[in-house]
């Protein structure tokens, strides 16, 4: 038997460090974009037919997408809208903290993912359906610099 039981993943916060918030402004359904793909050139050598050398150029981060029930009254949002609507952009540090329980109401960080310079390049809101019963989700899509993970 291993003794190593790898963590749940949806027990998770993601705090917006640099701009007011609201309470509920860190629960959110779903993360994506925690990821790091190496760009790569290639480069022929002269007499050799076989293959091509492939060299390390940088590293590249796709976008994060934060989705979560719509909230009407959000410090996230308008720091989102300021910048896709007024063209007001305020970079800021974003922190997303996979949880476990350590106790009847309490959750402590197992792994955290520091998110830097962050700024909003999408902001949706779920199709309104008449003939469906189901919460209305609001997507944001951020750029971002680079991670480091603690």
């Amino acid at each position: 038997m291993a003794d190593y039981i790898p963590p749940v993943g949806f027990h998770f916060k993601v705090e917006f460090l640099g701009i007011e918030t609201k309470k509920n402004d860190h629960q959110f359904q779903s993360v994506s974009g925690l990821s790091i793909d190496l760009e790569t050139e290639e480069i022929a050598e002269g007499g050799e037919n076989r293959f091509k050398h492939k060299i390390p150029v940088r590293t590249k981060f796709p976008n994060l997408v934060l989705k979560r029930g719509m909230l009407i009254d959000s410090g996230v949002i308008t720091w989102c809208r300021e910048a896709l609507e007024d063209f007001t952009f305020k970079p800021i540090d974003i922190s997303v903290s996979l949880l476990v329980k350590d106790g009847e109401s309490s959750a402590t960080p197992i792994q955290t993912w520091n998110i830097a310079h962050a700024y909003p390049v999408k902001w949706s809101v779920g199709d309104f359906n008449a003939e469906e019963n189901k919460l209305v989700i609001e997507t944001l899509e951020i750029a971002y610099n680079y991670f480091k993970i603690l």
